[in-house]
C-alpha cells in the first residue's frame, strides 16, 4: 500500500472484527511510528498498549462507569473551544448528522445517540487499543508532535491491513483508565486508539472534506 492510499484510506473505523492483532505487528508499527517528526526529537509521546485480559477488564469498568451515568473526570483540556464559529461548527454539525443518520438513530433519540456513544469505551469491538499521553509541563508545538506521531501510527496500520480509530473520549474516564495502567502523576491523557481489523457489517458514512479552496491557498506561478 502506498502513502496516498494509507491515507486515504484511513478513516475512524467504529465496527472492529474480535480478530486477535498479533504483538509482533504492533510492535512494527510502533517502532516504525518512533521515527515521527518533533521539534528538537524530544519525542513527547508516551504510549500504552493494551490486548487481552487487561483491555477487556478496562472496558468493562469504563463501561459500567458511563452506562451508570458517573460524571465526567474534570477535564485536563477542553476538546473544543465553547463556541466554535463557522465554518468548524458546521463541519462538526455535519459530522455528528452523518454518523446518525448511518446508524439509523434519529436526532431526537437520545437513548439510541446514547448507546451508540457508550460504544467508545468498548472500543467499539477492537481487541487492542494505545492510549497515548504527554507530558503536563509541554505546551502546544509538543501536543502537535504528539498528533504528527499518531496520524504515522494511524498510517503505518493501513499498511498492515488494520484500522484504527483515535478517541478524545477516553480522556473523559482518565481516572478509569489510570487505575488498570499506573501512568506517572506528571503526564495527562490526550486519547485513546482503538486497533483492529474492520468488520464490514457495520454500516458507516465517509465524511467528506472541505474543498481544496477553502483549507489551501497558494502564492506564486
Amino acid at each position: 500500500m502506498d502513502v496516498y492510499e494509507a491515507v486515504k484510506s484511513r478513516r475512524s473505523v467504529r465496527g472492529f472484527k474480535d480478530e486477535p492483532v498479533e504483538r509482533e505487528v504492533l510492535e512494527r508499527v510502533l517502532s516504525a511510528a518512533a521515527w515521527s517528526p518533533s521539534g528538537s526529537n524530544i519525542q513527547p509521546w508516551n504510549t500504552y498498549v493494551m490486548t487481552g485480559a487487561s483491555l477487556a477488564e478496562l472496558k468493562t469498568s469504563a463501561v459500567e462507569r458511563v452506562a451508570h451515568g458517573d460524571p465526567w473526570d474534570k477535564r485536563e483540556y477542553e476538546m473544543y473551544p465553547p463556541a466554535l464559529k463557522p465554518p468548524y461548527g458546521e463541519r462538526r454539525s455535519a459530522f455528528g448528522k452523518e454518523r446518525y443518520s448511518a446508524l439509523g438513530i434519529a436526532r431526537e433519540d437520545w437513548e439510541a445517540r446514547q448507546r451508540a456513544a457508550i460504544a467508545n469505551w468498548n472500543c467499539f469491538g477492537a481487541p487492542a487499543a494505545l492510549f497515548c499521553y504527554i507530558d503536563r509541563d509541554l505546551g502546544p508545538p509538543q501536543w502537535a508532535d504528539v498528533g504528527m506521531y499518531l496520524q504515522t501510527v494511524m498510517l503505518l496500520l493501513r499498511a498492515e491491513g488494520l484500522h484504527s480509530c483515535p478517541q478524545m473520549a477516553w480522556s473523559q474516564v482518565r481516572e478509569t483508565v489510570a487505575e488498570v495502567l499506573s501512568p506517572p502523576d506528571g503526564l495527562i491523557l490526550f486519547c485513546g486508539m482503538s486497533i483492529g481489523y474492520e468488520d464490514p457489517t457495520v454500516s458507516y458514512a465517509r465524511t467528506g472534506r472541505a474543498p481544496l479552496g477553502e483549507t489551501v491557498t497558494f502564492l506564486g506561478d
